[in-house]
């Protein structure tokens, strides 16, 4: 959608299944496409205004949760952007100039149910990511306790892989691993109450942290559609797959045509994009109790 030679004043630094990173002075701008992407490919399809979902969920998340932990965020508001940035309108409302955080290479993962690969998993070992789970689980069940299920974060068309806690504790030391854990399951927690309050299950999300000045702090997207799982609440039922509001559908519908996950990569069809574009407003709209 945005090529590195469209911003005179910014260098593409690192184009990602969705969002392209530019180098911007001393800072990046992120700029949220609408790309989608499912196990690890690309697809060949765009939903339109997609980004511009994720961008305005997060600002909405990102201010949610400060008190717990800082962020990357210096603005995420066009009218807010130097003059120079300002002739781009297509940044409006999908980009945000961030502070330049060096990146932790594993994606936290935080489940509150039973779904997705968790579920295929406990099937075979009572297990999820090696954590051993109550016997009597069924498909789409509420865990005792949220867990904390890491996956190595990978790039060049590799596949993320979950990984134990040990092992992330291997990769970036004891201390910073539990401080992941830690600060994971406490956003997990808060913001999954608040989703109850709103008719909305948060059944598992994926973040991504970075070191700033030698701090912890929050990066990339959260709690959107495309790194979470909702589930509306009336509509909840224990032991069957759940209708929900975020990219499970687009996975649902490539398992349905049996593609082997691998390239090619296949395009959606029109009903698929418009309902995939439906279901990620419903989410936004649910959430913050705004018009999209």
């Amino acid at each position: 959608m945005i090529g590195s030679n469209e911003i005179a004043e910014a260098k593409l630094f690192h184009r990602g299944k969705v969002r392209d990173v530019f180098n911007y002075k001393d800072d990046f701008l992120i700029v949220a496409t609408d790309r989608i992407s499912a196990f690890d490919y690309v697809l060949g399809s765009l939903i339109p205004e997609k980004g511009k979902i994720l961008h305005k969920l997060s600002m909405f998340w990102f201010d949610f949760v400060q008190g717990i932990i800082p962020n990357h965020i210096i603005t995420g508001n066009f009218d807010n952007f130097p003059e120079e940035l300002k002739k781009y309108e297509f940044l409006r409302d999908r980009s945000m100039i961030v502070k330049k955080a060096k990146r932790i290479d594993i994606e936290c993962i935080v489940r509150g149910y039973l779904a997705g690969s968790g579920w295929k998993e406990y099937q075979k070992s009572q297990t999820v990511c090696g954590i051993k789970l109550p016997s009597g689980l069924k498909e789409s069940s509420q865990l005792p306790e949220p867990i904390f299920t890491p996956s190595s974060k990978e790039e060049g068309g590799k596949h993320d892989e979950n990984i134990s806690f040990e092992e992330t504790a291997k990769r970036i030391g004891d201390d910073l691993a539990a401080q992941l854990s830690e600060v994971s399951i406490t956003l997990y927690k808060k913001v999954s109450q608040y989703c109850l309050s709103r008719g909305i299950i948060l059944a598992d999300t994926k973040l991504e942290f970075g070191i700033y000045n030698g701090k912890l702090i929050l990066i990339d997207e959260i709690f959107t559609p495309d790194s979470s799982r909702f589930w509306e609440e009336n509509k909840y039922a224990v032991g069957v797959s759940q209708d929900s509001l975020d990219k499970q559908f687009v996975r649902d519908y490539l398992e349905r045509i049996k593609w082997d996950k691998q390239p090619p990569v296949p395009s959606l069809p029109e009903d698929v994009i418009n309902k995939t574009k439906a279901k990620y407003v419903e989410a936004y709209e649910k959430i913050t109790g705004r018009s999209f």
